[in-house]
């Protein structure tokens, strides 16, 4: 396994070259492992939006932790009625990307979540969204005691990350694989390269390192430590998306009822689906 040092640069690397670079389409290369068909587009959007209820709707200044570009739409809704967002990112081009978006109202600052920094008792407020896995895994638990400590007495963190496994999505594994199969058979059919290719690879991101924990790791980890909750962000993963939801099979209105469920049962499955909102919340009286 490569030491942190090496880590950390090959994930700047592939972000300052790679990962945030426009392509022809007008999105950020990063985007193609995500599900941007107008059939989830719906159910992607309130899955985003769902960061915005586990943190102070206003305050003074916002940490955006491994912020990138902010690249879409729904994350400049987070720090709306902030003064600051502040990004901090390792990759530089992610923060002069962000610029372009927030202007004046955002502060930049290249920087490792895991040793942020900040003074503590900062911010009213945290995001970090698909940011530590990147991390090696000496850096996991760091990370999460810095964007506790950075957090003013009553706020709150909101931590959008993936499980190493997901039951869900390994329980539906035998139903994704047929459809890929069918769709390829189809595809073959009509004259066309196979669509389940693409969704299989952009289900397994190899472009830089990737580390998940799962429910035990941040139990061990964290519980009786700090205060944390686990909530659903979104609990199919991409490969399930393009592989399950079609128009021809009433895609949209099964997203609605998933994303009913998610309301319904956020912890069920935010521990058993694929990506898990992590809430920190830092009480009134604790102060260091």
């Amino acid at each position: 396994m490569p030491d942190s040092s090496e880590v950390k640069q090959n994930v700047r690397q592939f972000y300052d070259e790679i990962g945030w670079q426009v392509e022809g389409d007008g999105y950020y290369q990063n985007a193609r492992y995500e599900d941007l068909r107008p059939v989830a587009h719906e159910y992607i959007h309130r899955c985003h939006l769902r960061v915005g209820r586990h943190i102070r709707p206003s305050g003074h200044m916002l940490l955006d932790a491994g912020s990138g570009p902010v690249q879409y739409a729904e994350y400049l809704t987070y720090s709306k009625n902030y003064t600051y967002r502040v990004c901090a990112d390792i990759s530089i081009v992610a923060l002069q990307e962000a610029r372009t978006r927030l202007g004046e109202k955002g502060l930049y600052v290249v920087a490792d979540v895991a040793h942020l920094p900040f003074k503590s008792e900062t911010f009213d407020g945290v995001v970090s969204l698909h940011t530590l896995h990147h991390l090696p895994p000496e850096d996991h638990k760091p990370a999460y005691d810095e964007l506790y400590r950075v957090l003013t007495p009553g706020s709150s963190a909101a931590i959008v990350n993936g499980w190493t496994d997901s039951p869900l999505m390994r329980a539906a594994g035998w139903m994704m694989s047929l459809m890929e199969s069918v769709q390829g058979l189809a595809a073959r059919l009509r004259g066309r390269k196979a669509p389940a290719k693409k969704a299989a690879a952009a289900a397994k991101p190899t472009g830089t390192y990737i580390h998940k924990f799962d429910p035990a790791w941040l139990e061990k980890t964290l519980g009786g430590r700090m205060d944390y909750d686990v909530r659903v962000w979104r609990s199919v993963n991409v490969r399930f998306l393009r592989a399950m939801i079609h128009p021809w099979l009433g895609g949209k209105y099964w997203l609605r009822l998933l994303y009913w469920l998610e309301e319904r049962f956020p912890r069920f499955f935010g521990e058993k689906g694929q990506y898990p909102l992590i809430i920190l919340r830092r009480g009134s009286n604790d102060s260091q």
